[in-house]
């Protein structure tokens, strides 16, 4: 299960009302805020792709400025990969082609 430390930012007039709406996602635990609108929360899921959702999710709340990792703990996940109990999705973008040689 992987286990990530947040920063997720919003204008301090929005930090109750959003504070209130990531009490809403289980996997949330909202663990501190301040009055610039900074929320210290820790997720925890499944898998490293569920939190990659949660997290994306978690941008498009209207409230939310950015979404920080500050820390990632996967351990157990990456056992999982290397035994081939798992394989995670990868999003790296697109790849670039090699320009041809004129």
């Amino acid at each position: 299960m992987p286990i990530g430390g947040f920063v997720i930012t919003c204008r301090p007039s929005d930090r109750e009302a959003l504070e209130e709406i990531l009490a809403g996602f289980p996997p949330v635990e909202v663990r501190g805020a301040d009055d610039r609108g900074n929320i210290v929360a820790v997720i925890e899921t499944r898998t490293s792709d569920e939190m990659d959702d949660l997290i994306e999710e978690i941008g498009r709340i209207e409230e939310v400025l950015s979404v920080g990792l500050a820390y990632l703990h996967a351990e157990d996940e990456i056992e999982r990969i290397a035994t081939g109990g798992y394989r995670p999705r990868i999003s790296l973008g697109k790849r670039r082609r090699a320009p041809e040689d004129a």
